[in-house]
């Protein structure tokens, strides 16, 4: 791992550990969290944009048919008992 390092707000340190504790984990453990979680819908909205710039192909739409498919088997039995 690499170390990275960074200037907070009190108040934005006071809030992370105040959460960390909450949630039972170290500061560094919430601030990895949150910035992978950042990260990703970055990377989401970079792909959102990519898409609407080049569309898929009628190739690459090809399964999106068998996406709308429903089962092919009952698999009801699989449903644990309701309440």
């Amino acid at each position: 791992m690499t170390m990275l390092s960074f200037r907070a707000s009190e108040e934005d340190a006071t809030a992370v550990t105040a959460w960390a504790e909450r949630l039972g984990i170290d500061r560094s453990s919430l601030l990895r969290e949150a910035l992978h979680a950042h990260l990703v819908r970055l990377a989401s909205e970079e792909e959102a944009e990519t898409w609407e710039r080049v569309p898929p192909t009628n190739e690459e739409k090809a399964l999106a048919e068998i996406e709308e498919w429903s089962p092919a088997e009952d698999w009801s039995d699989w449903v644990g008992p309701t309440r």
